[in-house]
């Protein structure tokens, strides 16, 4: 499964700490940025796969699990650190659940929205991912 655990740089300072999401952090062109917040007690989000897409999410503020799937394995990730992204590549179902009270997460993606790219259905999923 290709997902990765990535450190942003984190300067620390008494006023508060900074991070910077580069070039050298994400590793590919970021050309969407977006965040999920309020998201309601018991909701969930993602509930797809990209085609194409690779993604960078970031719990800013709180925590939330990220469930993928690449059609053989499932894995649980939590996040809970905004100095620490997860990469998620390209045919890999993602569900995010149990977002914490103030939970923001932030997604750093490599392409613009196109509903094209999306895969929606998980039994749809599985066929392709398991051809």
């Amino acid at each position: 499964m290709e997902i990765k655990i990535i450190n942003i740089p984190k300067i620390e300072d008494p006023r508060g700490n900074l991070s910077v999401i580069e070039k050298e952090v994400v590793p590919f062109e970021i050309k969407r940025v977006y965040y999920l917040y309020d998201v309601p007690a018991g909701a969930e989000r993602g509930g797809h796969s990209h085609k194409e897409q690779k993604e960078f999410l970031i719990a800013l503020s709180g925590s939330f699990d990220v469930i993928l799937n690449d059609g053989k394995v499932e894995k649980l990730v939590t996040l809970n650190k905004p100095f620490e992204g997860l990469l998620i590549t390209n045919g890999i179902w993602r569900e995010l659940k149990n977002f914490s009270s103030g939970a923001v997460c932030l997604v750093v993606a490599s392409d613009v929205f196109e509903e094209v790219d999306y895969i929606r259905d998980f039994d749809d999923f599985l066929a392709i991912s398991n051809q």
